[in-house]
């Protein structure tokens, strides 16, 4: 009796030799698994590149974070949306930082404005901050320090500049120590942003110059509106709970009545990143399995081309019956060969498909993550489908009577 392995070797060696004899077929046979592979493990990592865009968009915005806006106004039937009503203050901003799931929070203000440094100038935008935006933001100095506590209560003329503008006002010259002029204002600089680059919405982030909020609201702006109050939550899971201690919060500060709407929006990022991740993950399903189609339509090739290989071998599989080849055998045979080749149709897929990604990466601005996961997946679903479309011509063939095998022309 011989040992399994090497029945199973010389099986595959049949297999390889099937193929060799008809090339031409055989590529076409599995041209539709290399298509339908590479298409999905092209769309998986276009999918999964998108979620950690939006993710690393969101987590650059700040971690556990809530931006709360103000309120909206209505005339006529026309909603203007929020941030057009002033109603929020830096007290409002105070009162927020002492609620049990808040961690920090920073009045914000930002408007566009000419940044002057000798004979250089430059448009860009000034945000008003507090000490506490480098910590929200998750946006560390690269030189210099952040301004403090201290120099947002006594509204000082200190600025912290962001790569972009420091490098169209001071080419290569370290920017720290140098004054800027706002709005015919001394500024002096005492801090260079960490390069943040551009976010999901095409951005330059570095084109900021951060400046405390009250030197903004009585120097710059000449108000005490804020435009937005950013809040970082203790942790992710309190996100939700510090919505509803906010708003709860705000409505008894703004003396609104129960049966009216909030003069202010509360939106939670975090929910945002999960709902678009969830959407992101539902459109790559989408078009995975559209991909996918082009593998039943491949298996289908397969199990086509296997009925004519049977046919084609009749008196081949007449003449193993005669000399002691069992119906097990046969049908193992013709397994084994659809299977290779339907898994080798996988592994051309599986380079297809990681080229595709590369060549997305490299040509567009469209980001493409490709993970072992769905490779893993794509490669067992390709041989599944061989076994799958290969078991109906293999067990018409072990099904034969070696008799009229032997006698097919």
């Amino acid at each position: 009796m011989k040992p399994v392995k090497f029945v199973f070797f010389l099986d595959l060696k049949s297999a390889y030799k099937t193929f060799i004899r008809n090339k031409i077929r055989s590529f076409l046979t599995i041209l539709g698994i290399v298509i339908g592979v590479g298409a999905v493990i092209a769309t998986v990592s276009i999918g999964q590149g998108a979620s950690e865009a939006i993710q690393s968009s969101i987590n650059a915005m700040g971690a556990n974070m809530l931006m709360i806006l103000p309120g909206s106004s209505s005339l006529g039937g026309v909603h203007s949306g929020f941030g057009v009503l002033p109603t929020l203050t830096l007290r409002d901003a105070y009162a927020i930082r002492k609620l049990p799931a808040v961690k920090t929070d920073s009045g914000m203000m930002g408007m566009a404005q000419q940044v002057v440094w000798r004979g250089n100038n430059w448009a860009t935008l000034i945000n008003g901050a507090n000490s506490t935006f480098s910590e929200i933001r998750n946006w560390p100095v690269a030189k210099g320090t952040f301004f403090s506590h201290g120099q947002v209560v006594s509204a000082a003329n200190v600025a912290v500049i962001g790569n972009t503008a420091a490098t169209e006002l001071f080419g290569l010259i370290n920017p720290i120590g140098h004054t800027i002029i706002i709005k015919n204002i001394p500024f002096t600089v005492v801090g260079l942003l960490s390069i943040r680059g551009f976010n999901a919405f095409g951005q330059d982030q570095d084109d900021i110059v951060v400046i405390p909020i009250t030197t903004m609201l009585e120097k710059v702006a000449g108000t005490t509106w804020v435009h937005a109050i950013a809040v970082s939550a203790k942790s992710a899971k309190d996100t939700s709970k510090a919505q509803s201690e906010i708003t709860a919060l705000l409505r008894q500060r703004h003396h609104i009545p129960a049966h009216k709407a909030s003069d202010f929006f509360v939106r939670n990022l975090t929910q945002i990143a999960q709902t678009a991740n969830s959407s992101a993950n539902t459109f790559t399903v989408l078009l995975g399995s559209i991909a996918a189609v082009s593998l039943l339509v491949g298996g289908i090739g397969i199990m086509n081309i296997m009925l004519v290989s049977v046919t084609e071998r009749t008196r081949e599989i007449g003449i193993r019956m005669a000399v002691g080849a069992k119906k097990k055998d046969i049908l193992k045979q013709f397994l084994i060969e659809s299977s290779v080749l339907s898994l080798f149709g996988g592994v051309l897929g599986i380079g297809a498909g990681m080229g595709i990604s590369s060549a997305i990466s490299a040509f567009s601005p469209l980001k493409t993550i490709v993970t072992m996961e769905p490779v893993i997946i794509a490669l067992i679903f390709s041989l599944c489908v061989g076994i799958f479309f290969g078991f109906y011509p293999a067990y018409k063939a072990s099904r034969m009577n070696p008799v009229e095998a032997l006698r097919y022309e």
